[in-house]
């Protein structure tokens, strides 16, 4: 991202979901160089210091971006985080964008094409220019429906009161992974399989 060329003032970044780096992962930050000195970090701490290896008892602020940061970094995460990053090797954000479109567009496709989930709708923009990397369906049992998928292995989300969401990751997802997961959707509405007492029951992640 051309932050510099796009006149951002400032941004902020996670490393657990869209660089894959899992939960812990360290999130990231961008501020302007013509901010870094007049903004100040209320959290201070000695990965912001000047000179971080003196240990003086007086803290002193980095004058560059190196201020903002605070505690330090875990190293485990960190570690995970970079070997998650050498997926993106030689390629373009452009591509993961077309590819992402490419998928929501047959997850869209399948679903309403699809007899037994005609009760599904759609809350996700048709127009791709409109839609992020997901796609939202709103259906009365979308939470017993969500649980019955995870044990399918199809990892969807719950998000209240009723809605199904499909996170799509281009890196790794493929065409028939989107195949195979509306058509474990259609066997668990065909089969009434969500109705079974085990889906129903409050978890603490959905």
């Amino acid at each position: 991202m051309e932050l510099d060329k796009c006149q951002a003032d400032f941004a902020v970044g996670c490393g657990y979901k869209y660089l894959n780096g899992g939960p812990g992962a360290p999130a990231f930050l961008y501020v302007a160089k013509r901010h870094q000195q007049a903004t100040k970090q209320p959290l201070v701490g000695w990965m912001g210091h000047a000179k971080p290896f003196a240990f003086s008892p007086v803290y002193e602020a980095s004058d560059n971006i190196n201020h903002f940061q605070s505690g330090t970094p875990s190293v485990i995460a960190m570690s995970a985080l970079d070997a998650a990053l050498d997926v993106w090797e030689g390629v373009e954000i452009q591509q993961v964008r077309q590819k992402s479109l490419a998928l929501a567009d047959l997850l869209i496709e399948l679903v309403a094409n699809a007899p037994s989930l005609h009760e599904f709708v759609l809350c996700s923009p048709k127009e791709g220019n409109k839609r992020g990397s997901q796609v939202a369906f709103a259906h009365q049992d979308a939470f017993a429906m969500c649980q019955a998928l995870i044990e399918k292995n199809v990892i969807a989300d719950f998000r209240a009161p009723n809605i199904l969401r499909f996170g799509l990751t281009p890196l790794y997802t493929s065409f028939q992974d989107i195949e195979s997961a509306v058509s474990f959707l259609e066997h668990i509405v065909q089969s009434r399989l969500y109705t079974k007492a085990r889906f129903s029951k409050p978890q603490k992640v959905t």
